[in-house]
Order: C-alpha cells, then structure tokens, then sequence
C-alpha cells in the first residue's frame, strides 16, 4: 500500500469515526424521544426560508411553523394553511434541502368546521405530526374527530388570559372525556407571567403534555409590561425542575424554542440557550 492510500482510507475511518461519534451523543440527547426544534415565530421579523436557513445554522433539524410568516426564497405567499398544493410541495422541498423537518404548525384559531378540516388535510399533506392550536371549545369534538381520523396529535396552548385555557384548571375540564390525541403544548413562560408554577402545571396535566414552547424569563421589575425571554439558565424559570419532571412523565415530544426577544439577532443567544439545554439533558437522562 503506498502512502497515498494509506492517508485516504485514514481520512475516511476518521470521518467515519467522527460520524459514529456525533451520531452517538444524538441518541444520547434523545433518548427519552426529547425533539428540540424552533418556533418560526421567533424568526418572524424574517421570511420563512430564513427562518429555515437560522434553524439550519443553529443545527436543529425541526421546525414548528406559523401562519402569516412571508414565504421568501421567491415563492409568494406566507405560509398558510390554505396554500396551493403546487407551493406546498416546493416548501416542502426548501425545508428538505436544509434538512429541516416541519413538523408542527400553530398556534391557530379557525373559525368553523370547514377551515378546521382544511387546517387537518393541510397538515396531513405536510406531513406535520402536531398542530398547536387554541380551539373554541365548541370545536373540540370535530377537532378530535379529525385527530383521530387523520392520525395528527393536537397541542393545546394556554395564552395568557383570556385565553380559554391559560390555566391547567381549564385546560383539563375541556379536554375531558376526549381522546389521547388531545393534549397540551405547554408555554411555560405564559404560565410564569400568570403567577403559575411551571412545573406544578406540568405534574397537573400529566399524560396530557404534547409538545413545549419552552423558553426562560426575566425577573420581573416594578413598572414592567412583561418579562421578556433571556438565554436559557439566566432567567427565573425552574428549567431543570421542569425537565425532571417531564422525565418522569415519560415524556416524549418537542420543544420548541419560542425566544421572542432580541429579534434581529436571536441565533447566538439561542446558540447558548441550546448548549445550556444539551448540558441540562446529558445530567438528567
């Protein structure tokens, strides 16, 4: 063997090596079925594609897209729901080419049945696995039929109040009765602003629990409208606590990094809230 194959095939067993390596600390991270992904709307001073490129950059492979948000990259549009099936499939190829996996979509309110069935055979279309949503609570019935007909979980989010279900009180007297492919997602910071404990609320929808927009706060300050997110670790949230207790559930599902602050530049602080995150997780699985 001369030299100069000697060097390739080493360059090819390091890399494979490298590649076993890497792909070892992926299962190690989600080994309990933990999926950390990106809220588009944190992104949403940008157009989708963008949004796709930054979730890219971050190097998570999943998205959780918003209606309203610009498409870019040249298509027209925003990303709705009510898209045309020729644009969908080039979203869908965008987002592939990134190796990016749509794989939830919301928060939306529809206004009837027939925009509800639309939103379903959208997100099956999709191949979305989860809608994030806020239903009337006369639609929670049809919502779960179409659940259950096209095999799509749905996560309910608890906007502050008014919302129908800022609280796990309301929450659970709504969902009762419906199937296990109602639950809900779980915005830990809108808890906090509500004077809630976050991980209180998670033991009181156990088994209910979807999806997360998980996310950390400021200490709230005397004459301040709201506390806005920060790098995950520095804020008041029980992050730890939380995900303790998600792993006692049996958790399995995404979290879907919502960071609505310093929006024109958010990736670094991301980038950190990430590897806080990956630190979190190592500890605790």
């Amino acid at each position: 063997m001369n030299q100069r194959i000697f060097w390739k095939l080493a360059l090819v067993f390091a890399i494979a090596i490298l590649s076993l390596t890497a792909f070892g600390k992926k299962i190690k991270s989600e080994k309990a079925g933990w999926e950390l992904g990106v809220q588009s709307y944190t992104f949403h001073k940008f157009s989708f594609c963008e949004a796709v490129d930054k979730v890219h950059q971050l190097g998570l492979k999943n998205i959780e897209v918003y209606f309203g948000q610009p498409l870019g990259g040249g298509f027209e549009g925003t990303m709705d729901y009510k898209m045309d099936k020729a644009t969908q499939k080039e979203v869908l190829k965008y987002a592939r080419s990134k190796n990016i996996k749509i794989v939830a979509s919301g928060v939306v309110i529809c206004q009837n049945n027939a925009e509800w069935k639309q939103l379903f055979e959208f997100a099956d279309a999709m191949g979305i696995q989860l809608i994030t949503c806020e239903p009337e609570y006369k639609h929670l019935k049809y919502v779960d039929e179409l659940a259950n007909k096209y095999k799509i979980d749905v996560a309910i989010h608890n906007h502050p109040k008014p919302s129908n279900y800022w609280n796990p009180d309301k929450f659970l007297s709504a969902v009762d009765g419906l199937s296990n492919r109602i639950g809900a997602c779980a915005d830990v910071g809108h808890w906090s602003r509500m004077g809630l404990n976050p991980v209180e609320c998670l033991q009181q929808i156990k088994g209910r629990v979807k999806s997360l927009h998980f996310k950390d706060i400021k200490e709230k300050e005397a004459g301040e409208a709201e506390q806005h997110d920060v790098i995950w670790g520095t804020g008041v949230l029980d992050l730890e606590g939380m995900l303790k207790e998600l792993k006692t559930q049996d958790f399995e599902g995404l979290f879907s990094v919502e960071y609505e602050y310093n929006w024109e530049n958010s990736v670094p602080d991301i980038e950190k809230s990430i590897q806080y995150f990956n630190t979190l997780t190592k500890q605790i699985l």
